[in-house]
């Protein structure tokens, strides 16, 4: 882990022999010259060495980019590599790779924990921390590529350094609960949202918490160092305490006896609305009766007490 002071950016003109041999580290393993220098600078930057600085000079950005592009590439891949995959499985193919987990593999697995420059306050997060910041460094890396060398170059490093991992079992097998609570949602024609609720923390060791929708109805929530960390944990949640409210992981048969029973609910309460309705009406009917009585009574006692006088 390099311990960086903060505030760097290329218009200082100097680099540090440390912070310059983990550049040109970095550039080796891209394996692409940036004509400006300052997107890769940026993309191996993490926030807590650039604390109080424009947010330019980290890989915050980029890795908004960057997670977006990556999406497109890995879909374009499945798309054209699986003919006879449908929306569901090409989903689930696309969710697994991009995960934090195959993304900060891969990260670690290209030496980019060795590039990475870190801020002093960053040194007490250990191994969560830096897998995190993988994940990130491998986004923002894959839109600097894009910004300095156009769409083919990020494509080239996406394929070179993550698409062997592609195969048919993630699409059978997803790894991200995100995936698996989507999934099994829409088979009830209901599509899972997820809304960041909450950020907690200084911005150079921040915890997001997420909640997952379905609708308008808040379901459960997640909280993780990274916002995909905090949906994903939503998703699980929402799997383990609300299974049984929408029918996960039901056979076929229940599936049908519990349409069956909410088919027969949608009757009996209807039957109880009508019943409801009649004894309203009844004991409407009832106190119009009786004002009715009180009333001819009053008028019989107003009558006789006229005959009598």
């Amino acid at each position: 882990m390099l311990i960086a002071p903060f505030g760097i950016w290329i218009e200082d003109g100097i680099l540090n022999d440390e912070q310059r041999r983990s550049y040109e580290a970095a550039e080796a393993i891209i394996g692409h010259h940036f004509e400006n220098k300052q997107l890769l600078l940026s993309a191996i930057t993490h926030p807590s060495a650039n604390e109080g600085r424009a947010v330019r000079y980290s890989y915050e950005r980029l890795e908004f980019l960057g997670d977006s592009i990556l999406g497109a590439i890995v879909a374009s891949q499945a798309f054209n590599r699986y003919h006879d995959l449908d929306e569901g499985g090409l989903t689930r193919i696309k969710v697994a790779l991009v995960s934090g987990s195959h993304l900060s593999e891969v990260a670690a697995d290209l030496g980019l924990a060795d590039v990475i420059m870190f801020g002093s306050s960053e040194q007490g997060t250990g191994k969560r921390g830096l897998q995190s910041a993988l994940e990130n460094v491998y986004e923002a890396i894959v839109a600097a590529l894009y910004l300095d060398g156009g769409i083919a170059a990020a494509e080239e490093f996406v394929e070179r350094t993550l698409i062997g991992r592609m195969s048919l079992d993630l699409a059978k097998e997803p790894e991200n609960p995100k995936s698996a609570l989507q999934e099994k949602l829409q088979e009830d024609g209901i599509t899972p949202t997820y809304r960041l609720v909450e950020t907690q923390g200084p911005p150079h060791d921040r915890t997001f918490v997420a909640q997952v929708f379905a609708g308008d109805q808040g379901l459960a929530q997640g909280v993780g160092r990274t916002k995909k960390e905090a949906e994903s944990r939503a998703a699980k949640s929402t799997l383990a305490r609300l299974g049984e409210f929408f029918g996960l992981g039901m056979s076929e048969d229940d599936r049908v006896e519990r349409v069956r029973g909410q088919q027969q609910a949608r009757v009996d309460k209807v039957a109880a609305q009508a019943q409801a309705k009649v004894a309203q009406a009844q004991a409407r009917a009832a106190e119009r009766n009786e004002k009715e009585r009180k009333r001819q009574q009053k008028k019989q006692r107003s009558a006789a007490d006229n005959q009598e006088e």
